[in-house]
């Protein structure tokens, strides 16, 4: 069973409202079984909503509190960022799990590319981050 994010599974939940599913990535995932998390609405960030960036770092420095997220409008939303990957890993834990597929470019869950600055980066994002610390493994949706 993994964790996967809910967007790549047909749920608009998407900073736009949309979702990025395939048909093929879909079965693929039925059959290993999953749970669907959104980090940033359950860290209770509307959809849609501005687009957010790590400022000055990655997933790992928000987590050591050396960097914030910030969105376009300059609000911050670091708190909303932490409290919904924190969230989503309980959800991990309470059902066992140990792998996670996760949306890639995200400030979320961005396993090799995330927003830095506005800028896409090589890096993780924040809810990645916290399932690395945790021993979880995570890949990208390819």
């Amino acid at each position: 069973m993994f964790i996967v994010s809910a967007c790549l599974v047909g749920i608009s939940c998407r900073y736009d409202a949309k979702s990025d599913s395939d048909p093929v990535f879909l079965e693929w995932i039925k059959k290993e079984g999953f749970i669907p998390v959104c980090p940033e609405q359950l860290g209770g960030l509307p959809t849609p909503r501005v687009p957010a960036s790590i400022i000055d770092g990655d997933g790992f420095d928000v987590l050591a509190k050396k960097s914030k997220v910030i969105n376009q409008e300059g609000n911050e939303v670091t708190s909303q960022f932490l409290r919904g990957a924190c969230e989503s890993l309980r959800l991990a834990k309470m059902m066992g799990i140990k792998r996670a597929v996760l949306k890639e470019k995200s400030p979320s869950c961005g396993v090799n590319l995330t927003y830095c600055n506005d800028q896409l980066i090589k890096g993780r994002g924040v809810f990645t981050a916290l399932l690395i610390n945790e021993g979880i493994e995570v890949t990208a949706k390819y």
